[in-house]
This record gives structure tokens, sequence and C-alpha cells, in this order.
């Protein structure tokens, strides 16, 4: 069985969209990366750091979607990080009404031994000193790592961010972070200054207009699948990456034909996301679920077309 390493945040959040309003939840990129990824048959490891305050409920599901939790560290005196935000009308855009980093401030990773020769890393969103000190601890190359990263670390911590970039094979960002990244307004223009970063892979997403695989001078696009209803997008681009990570640590497979079924499955996954507040639909998730969605996106994207 492939192993996956997935670093991140576990977190408390609290949100707010036309929908309703929650009180803390759970949250964080590391859980709904983890969420995501337990969809497939990998062994899957996250390592992140709670406080105290984190309730065992919370980790106990982790351990039943079959997640190694000996790599997140509890601050019994500390307070786990909190999220709290308020979506716009159209969803795509919000604000952040509080940010407390409580433990996270002082994170330092500490990878398990027993997973420092993972097949796959998926590092969420956090300081990219945090992210790199996590390759560093691997006595192994993986196959591929993959980094997840936003606008806020473009801020103020490019260099470190340009480091890492550096040693990673693809990268995943939205499309207003790609343009700050690159200064390009045009996305395949975007992507081709990234790969020159190091990145053999670029996965622009595009919230409810898809995503988009760059390798090379290939180019794929998958769209998102239209939904009734969206309740909450938080999460739901790490959960995204989560399913890209799973699918590919599953099949071992790195080739662009195989990144775009990764790609379809992240898709997937992050359409059941949106559907509910916070992690409650992903933790109620059949594979009969996703079965049944995948062939939806199938049916949405296949067409016989004769080319005279």
């Amino acid at each position: 069985m492939s192993k996956l390493v997935i670093v991140g945040t576990v977190a408390f959040d609290a949100i707010e969209t036309p929908f309703g309003k929650t009180d803390k939840i759970l949250g964080g990129a590391a859980t709904f990366i983890g969420l995501a990824a337990s969809q497939f048959d990998v062994d899957a490891s996250v390592v992140s750091i709670v406080g105290g305050d984190f309730p065992q409920e919370y980790l106990d599901l982790l351990v039943d979607k079959n997640i190694d939790i000996s790599g997140i560290e509890m601050v019994k005196e500390g307070k786990t990080f909190f999220w709290s935000g308020r979506y716009h009308n159209d969803m795509n855009s919000r604000d952040t009404l509080a940010t407390e980093l409580n433990v996270l401030a002082d994170f330092k990773p500490e990878v398990p031994q027993a997973y420092r020769d993972a097949e796959v890393v998926m590092l969420g969103n956090l300081h990219p000193l945090v992210q790199m000190s996590v390759l560093e601890q691997m006595e192994t190359k993986p196959k591929m790592v993959i980094l997840d990263t936003m606008n806020f670390w473009m801020d103020c911590a490019l260099d470190d961010l340009h480091k890492v970039i550096k040693k990673v094979d693809v990268i995943t960002i939205n499309d207003e972070e790609a343009r700050q990244l690159t200064g390009e307004y045009s996305l395949v223009v975007a992507a081709r200054k990234i790969h020159e970063m190091g990145p053999k892979y670029v996965v622009i997403k595009k919230g409810e207009h898809g995503a988009l695989l760059f390798h090379e001078d290939n180019v794929f696009y998958a769209p998102a699948l239209p939904l009734e209803e969206v309740f909450d997008p938080t999460g739901a681009g790490d959960t995204f990456a989560g399913g890209f990570a799973g699918y590919i640590a599953k099949t071992g497979d790195i080739s662009f034909e195989n990144m775009k079924n990764a790609v379809i499955y992240g898709s997937t996954l992050a359409s059941f996301c949106v559907e509910k507040f916070g992690t409650e639909r992903m933790k109620q998730l059949s594979s009969s679920d996703v079965h049944q969605r995948l062939n939806q996106f199938k049916s949405l994207t296949q067409f016989e077309i004769v080319l005279e």
C-alpha cells in the first residue's frame, strides 16, 4: 500500500454564508485533504498540531477513516488554530473575520519515522519554511511532491516560497494566485512561468469554473460539476488537492494522462465538500456516492463529433 504524508492545519472554523452560520466546527487544510484521500486505499498520515481544546471525537474521526494521527502533536496547555469567515452572496469572495494562530505559531512538524519513505507528499497551505522542513525529513526522495500555497505567503514570504517551489513536482493554486505569483494575466503564460520555477505540473483551480492542468505544452481542463446549491466553499480547494494526491498515491502513475484522472477525482470530491458546512458531507461520503458522481462527470464532458 502506498504511503501519503499530508502536512497542514487541523483546526476550528466558524463560517457564515447566505445559507446560515456555524459555531466552531472541524476544519483545517490537512483535515479536508485527509478526508478526501481516505477515499483511496492508501496509507495516509497527517502531520499537524492542535491544542488541548481539540475534541477527541475529531481525532477518532480521522482514525476511523484509516488516517494515521501519530504526526499530530497535541499541546495540552495550548489552543487550536481558529479561522472565521463570512462569504458574500456570490460564494466566490469572503471576508476573514478572525485568524488565531495559537499553537500553529510555533509549529515544528515531525514526520513519523514510518512515513519518511512515503511515495507521495502533500504539502498543505502553511509557511514555506514549514513545508521545506517536511521535505528535509524525508529519508527517500518521494515519487511526487505536491504543494498548495496562497497569496498570503506571496505577500510576506516570497523568497522562501520560491525555494520550496523549486523542490516540488506539482503546484496547486487558484487563478488569482497564479497571476500574483507570475505577474501574468494569461493563465497559459502564468503556467509556463511557474514551470520555469521548478514544478513539472501546474494545477490552476478556478472554483466553480473548474481546474486547469498544465505540463510542458499539454493542457487539460476539467469543469466543475454544476450544483443546485453551494452551502459552504470552505475546504473545497483542499478537498480537490486531497483527491488529487490520494489518486496519485493509489495508482503510483505520475504520467500526464493519469494526472487528468487525478484532476477529475479531485473535482468530483470537491463537489461533495461544498454541499454542507465544514466536513459534514465528507464524513458521510461513500464510495458508491463517488462512483455515481464520476459517471455524472463523464456524461457532462464526453461527446462524439464528426470532423469533416
